[in-house]
């Protein structure tokens, strides 16, 4: 039977297709209810933002388009391992190697759901390469950036829920732009936008 011919069942488009049913931050108290579908996008756009930045403002040559791609994939695993509150995830450094170990398992399953011919397309999306460091400390950053916008945007509903986890974020968001001019150059230029109402905006 030709190529064309044969019927075959592999489920990774499937399996990544319901990142829209893993609801974030399941410990708060949300005004505005963020999937992982939407947490993914966000990324997305950062990451390309962030390498579009270094590569106009700071003269880089980033992968832009590879950075979000990273984005859209980053947090793929929990369709698998679910969402670890970053409490937990983050209580100490062996609980958190071991979550990485399950993310890498996890990730490992999902890749094993494509043909075997199409895998290795995809692996550089889920296992750093080390040429690629910098766009995946864009990506980590643009985690961060949206993780900040969604306290902001529950800030502004009134929603007190967020109030010590957006002083957290801001600290971490601070350090990142202290290391990457990037993320400098965002939080500078673009952030307060996210505050605004859509009159303000347009």
């Amino acid at each position: 039977m030709s190529r064309q011919g044969r019927i075959m069942n592999y489920n990774f488009y499937a399996t990544v297709s319901r990142m829209k049913y893993i609801e974030r931050w399941a410990l708060m108290r949300n005004t505005i209810s963020e999937n992982l579908s939407e947490h993914s996008l966000e990324v997305s756009m950062i990451a390309h933002a962030l390498c579009i930045i270094g590569n106009v403002r700071y003269k880089k040559k980033l992968d832009a388009d590879y950075a979000a791609i990273v984005g859209i994939y980053h947090d793929a695993s929990e369709i698998i391992t679910g969402d670890m509150p970053t409490p937990v995830k983050y209580y100490n450094r062996s609980i958190n190697e071991a979550f990485k170990s399950i993310e890498d398992e996890a990730n490992k399953k999902l890749l094993s759901q494509l043909p075997e011919d199409i895998r290795a397309e995809y692996e550089k999306y889920f296992v750093k390469p080390e040429q690629k460091a910098y766009e995946w400390k864009l990506v980590k950053a643009a985690d961060k950036l949206s993780a900040l916008i969604k306290c902001m945007e529950e800030e502004k509903t009134g929603n007190k829920e967020f109030v010590v986890a957006k002083k957290s974020t801001e600290k971490s968001v601070k350090r990142l732009a202290e290391e990457l001019p990037e993320v400098d150059t965002f939080v500078n230029e673009c952030l307060e936008a996210f505050s605004k109402t859509l009159d303000e905006l347009s």
